[in-house]
């Protein structure tokens, strides 16, 4: 099955960059490209991609807008939304998940990133970029700490040690890196520790960490 995905991005050096990363993957096809929010709309609703790639700051429509009309609980035909941006700021991430986005990535996160934020949400799942992880984390912590809604005991010590990482803010490969296990090794680790804990991304993750005092 190929991936259908529209860009919304008010530059179209990003654009176009998107857009050679993305169909260098035999899998993915970009059908569109808006350069502002209203128009991302308006193409969503007419080509029906499986995911919009969306930037936070655009003419006319956000990107919070964007995503809170294409995925937000008013939606009539939900459509999968990750936003890309280059603001990394609490609260933009925090409205992001709240109208319904499956990701959240910083612009400088990485070409394998993005492919992995587009193949999460075609999945179901939530990825956030890893650097965001920690600041949702410290979000948490200025809330105080949570009771934890799983014990200590529900991992195992390797996935224990995986998720202390993931709370860190590292990414696949610097996990695999730390462990002398493959980047692959260490995506499937923590996607068993999601299933586990029954939480949707790397933040719900840090947060059990931190509610279990196993941060290092």
């Amino acid at each position: 099955m190929t991936l259908r995905i529209l860009l919304a991005d008010d530059q179209e050096s990003v654009r176009v960059g998107f857009r050679l990363i993305l169909e260098a993957q035999p899998d993915m096809e970009v059908v569109g490209e808006a350069a502002d929010g209203q128009q991302a709309v308006e193409l969503a609703a007419r080509l029906r991609p499986d995911v919009v790639l969306a930037d936070i700051r655009m003419p006319r429509l956000d990107g919070l807008e964007v995503t809170r009309r294409l995925a937000g609980p008013e939606a009539e035909q939900p459509v999968r939304v990750v936003v890309v941006t280059t603001f990394g700021l609490d609260e933009y991430v925090h409205t992001a998940l709240e109208y319904g986005a499956c990701g959240f990535l910083l612009k400088r996160s990485g070409p394998a990133l993005l492919v992995e934020a587009v193949r999460a949400a075609m999945a179901g799942d939530t990825l956030i970029s890893p650097s965001l992880t920690v600041s949702l984390l410290r979000h948490h912590r200025n809330a105080g700490r949570p009771r934890p809604v799983q014990p200590p005991d529900a991992l195992t010590s390797r996935e224990t040690e995986i998720a202390r990482l993931v709370a860190k803010g590292l990414t696949n490969a610097e996990i695999g890196a730390a462990l002398f296990i493959s980047p692959g090794t260490a995506k499937t680790h923590i996607a068993s520790i999601q299933r586990k804990l029954a939480v949707r991304n790397r933040v719900g993750i840090a947060a059990w960490v931190w509610a279990n005092g196993l941060e290092e």
